[in-house]
């Protein structure tokens, strides 16, 4: 065979293995995904076949492994088992009509029931708030079950670690877990595990992406919650990381930048199902189930006062079947009668949401958005910025809030009935590749509390009109859509 007929031939094999390629793109990459993220795939893969396949093949699943998801199911009948009739709502104030639906639906796909008799308030100084959970810490007498995004010792958090260690020095039992590819970015990681080393803790790493030892799955899927549960009897849980406001970040202490988060303690039955994740967390990472551990609901813990609130837990991620958190957040955008105020420091929503929040709008609801002036991710910022014009349109308010902060709190309050806070953002990403807590909220004096915080983001922003916004430099509305069409690589 010449030379010639060899070279035609590689050629006629590279193009049937082309088209293969294209073929078995199409047949694959559609199965249970979304319209919109299966376009994005399909749009890279035709591009950039070689590419475009490797990087499919790397993170194209949002799945966690079968046996992760397995536990998690383990997990959900073991919860729906043990808080079977703790359901210690009261009926003596009016409910929305809507309300038990919701209650339903978060039960059905979280397994975690909706409880009365809890007290909670807000705390959104970043100072106040370390030294809030620190206090907690402090008076700890049985165990310390600490859970967060990113926990690092540096001149902020020391008196947290010195609480942790005092702590294991009086008999406590401190339990750690901080997700593996965000703690080891840190600046301060070495310091950090040495410290939970040397004191004593028992800590693990989040969803290790360590294929040497056997861990593997899709290594941008994170463990995204941040909480703290002390004795059983007090809780916290928001957006806030356990770490200096600028992160110790270089490239945020050269712009200045600093975070602005918002925390909730909470008290009452509602405890429990917050230390429920963290067991679901621990039995995943470690395969012990902390069954003594679990609250018993007694009515030492249950605050029978007429203002305690009704809360529920909603836990989501890769590890359920269906997106709890879009789910609810949908769910009560559509139930909205008057009033819908969100913020969300990275706010890219998927169509369903859209569609939510400007129909919302458009059948007149005031609907409100909070975000940042500036970002801290590029990427994310941008993307964000490709939504305000159909939002401006359909009549969303949206508030930037100023620079140099990241207003990097995540929580909504519907009408005057009902609020959510935890770790979510409204983004691709927190609905399919984080795992996310979002706490639902039923009582007026919580609801008016996250009103108050929400009047002082207003304080400190400025709104963007949609005149405004038309006036953006065609490189910038380039950019902002381009990132639009990256971010649906989910």
């Amino acid at each position: 065979m010449s030379d010639e007929q060899i070279a035609l031939l590689l050629v006629g094999i590279g193009l049937l293995v082309d088209l293969a390629v294209r073929i078995i793109a199409i047949i694959v990459v559609p199965r249970n995904r979304r319209p919109s993220a299966a376009m994005a795939w399909l749009l890279a893969i035709f591009l950039i076949p070689y590419v475009g396949v490797i990087v499919f093949l790397l993170i194209g699943s949002y799945k966690l492994p079968k046996k992760r998801r397995d536990k998690q199911a383990a997990i959900n009948r073991f919860i729906i088992e043990t808080t079977h009739g703790i359901e210690l709502v009261a009926d003596d104030r009016p409910w929305p009509a809507w309300l038990r639906s919701v209650v339903h639906l978060n039960r059905e796909l979280g397994a975690m029931p909706l409880v009365g008799g809890n007290s909670a308030s807000l705390i959104g100084d970043y100072a106040a708030s370390i030294a809030a959970m620190t206090e907690a810490v402090e008076g700890a007498t049985t165990f310390v079950h600490c859970e967060f995004y990113l926990i690092a010792l540096d001149d902020v958090t020391a008196g947290f670690f010195d609480a942790l260690e005092a702590a294991v020095q009086r008999g406590v039992v401190v339990r750690v877990l901080v997700d593996h590819i965000t703690a080891i970015r840190s600046a301060t990681h070495r310091a950090t595990f040495e410290r939970l080393d040397s004191m004593g803790a028992k800590w693990q790493f989040m969803l290790p992406v360590q294929p040497f030892k056997g861990k593997w799955q899709r290594p941008d899927l994170r463990n995204h919650r941040k909480l703290l549960v002390v004795d059983g009897t007090v809780g916290f849980m928001g957006s806030q990381n356990m770490v200096s406001r600028d992160y110790n970040k270089k490239s945020n202490i050269r712009r200045g930048l600093k975070w602005q988060d918002l925390m909730t303690r909470v008290e009452g039955p509602i405890v429990s199902g917050i230390n429920a994740i963290f067991i679901t967390d621990w039995y995943s990472e470690t395969d012990e189930l902390l069954s003594r551990e679990t609250i018993e609901i007694t009515d030492e813990i249950v605050n029978s006062a007429p203002d305690a609130l009704d809360c529920q837990i909603v836990p989501s991620g890769p590890g359920f079947e269906g997106q709890n958190n879009l789910r609810l957040f949908l769910a009560l955008m559509y139930y909205a009668q008057k009033k819908v105020i969100i913020t969300s420091p990275y706010f890219v929503p998927d169509d369903s949401m859209l569609f939510a929040i400007t129909t919302a709008a458009q059948r007149g609801i005031d609907v409100q958005l909070f975000v940042s002036e500036i970002g801290d991710q590029g990427g994310v910022f941008h993307a964000q910025r490709s939504y305000y014009e159909a939002l401006l349109r359909a009549g969303v308010h949206i508030w930037l809030y100023r620079k140099p902060y990241i207003l990097h709190a995540k929580h909504f309050t519907i009408d005057e009935d009902v609020a959510v806070i935890g770790s979510s953002n409204m983004d691709i990403r927190s609905f399919n590749l984080d795992l996310e807590i979002s706490m639902m909220v039923r009582g007026a004096p919580f609801v008016t509390e996250m009103r108050a915080i929400e009047d002082g983001y207003r304080a400190l922003s400025r709104e963007l009109t949609l005149a405004e916004w038309l006036k953006q430099p065609l490189g910038s509305t380039i950019l902002d859509n381009l990132a639009r069409l990256t971010s649906a690589l989910q």
